[in-house]
């Protein structure tokens, strides 16, 4: 097959089975009792997308490390937050903003991972990364197309419309209703050059992953530097250069946040040399991998319908 007519599809997997859990009710469960609305949605995502966008070959992308350790060492707050709330949980002790991850759905990661295996569907995560870098370096390695399926804005740094490397964003509308991602359509969001989101980001920061920004800088004036230099380094370059027209008052917040401009672009980029199996299958299936263990956990957890359509999504034999 022609590798123009070829597309590989990546799963931001957590997003997507979160996604799925909290938009479909919990009272869909195994006949055990176990709650599986996890796992039928994330099953009904799959087979929409396949649907919807005809992949040829297709990877669930997996955090294997939420917080990784080079990145909090470059900025303590990374996501440090997030890690006092995961010792609360399980210390039993409650913290009103916790951003809860309920006991029900953690039971259904397991089930989750089994299911794509028997299905013959690739998972990958690597010790010591996130999703995102997994996704950003086989969207880096690959000569095909790409579209990246999240609900993750840091993913967006990788869009490059050269290079047919788009971002479907899921939103708050679900995989029916995708926002297509591409250099024009950040532009139009953000109101900068469509590919200096990572720049944007840096710069204005992120409260939900622990990352300050530059104090003082926000979006609309992380926008209107990086629309008027271009990219950070410049923007940097222009702080430093008295003749620029960088307003005095900007100045002095970009100069005095360079200790964290120093360290933070390399902890808001996604990662590009993830050590990724060279190796790695991801052809888009055209038949289980395991039909036996397909077919005993198709019963085990009621999940009959949503592994149906899956596989006729994927053209299995009947």
């Amino acid at each position: 097959m022609d590798q123009r007519s070829q597309r590989l599809l990546l799963l931001d997997t957590a997003s997507l089975y979160y996604r799925a859990f909290f938009g479909m009710p919990d009272s869909l469960r195994a006949p055990d009792g176990t709650p599986v609305n996890a796992v039928r949605g994330l099953l009904d995502f799959i087979a929409r997308l396949v649907n919807d966008h005809q992949p040829t070959h297709l990877v669930a992308c997996l955090d294997a490390d939420w917080r990784p350790a080079w990145r909090v060492e470059l900025i303590p707050s990374y996501k440090a937050h997030r890690a006092v709330e995961v010792v609360a949980q399980e210390n039993g002790i409650d913290i009103e903003e916790a951003e809860d991850t309920p006991d029900e759905l953690a039971l259904q990661v397991p089930i989750i991972l089994e299911v794509l295996d028997a299905l013959g569907i690739a998972t990958l995560g690597v010790k010591g990364y996130e999703a995102d870098d997994v996704i950003g370096t086989l969207t880096a390695r690959s000569k095909l197309a790409v579209g990246v399926v999240t609900g993750d804005r840091d993913l967006f740094q990788l869009v490059d419309d050269s290079k047919n490397r788009r971002v479907f964003y899921t939103a708050a509308r679900g995989v029916s209703r995708l926002d297509v991602v591409t250099e024009d359509w950040i532009a139009q969001k953000y109101a900068i050059p469509g590919r200096t989101y990572a720049d944007f980001a840096t710069l204005r920061g992120d409260s939900s992953d622990g990352l300050p920004g530059v104090r003082g800088i926000g979006d609309k004036t992380a926008a209107s530097l990086l629309t008027e230099y271009g990219s950070l380094e410049r923007v940097i370059s222009a702080a430093h250069d008295d003749s620029s027209t960088m307003k005095q008052s900007v100045r002095q917040k970009i100069l005095a946040g360079l200790d964290y401009l120093a360290v933070a672009p390399k902890v808001v980029a996604v990662a590009l040399d993830v050590p990724v199996p060279q190796d790695l299958d991801d052809r888009l299936p055209t038949a289980p991998a395991d039909a036996q263990d397909l077919a005993f956990l198709r019963e085990r957890w009621g999940i009959a319908s949503s592994v149906d359509r899956v596989t006729q999504a994927l053209s299995f034999p009947a």
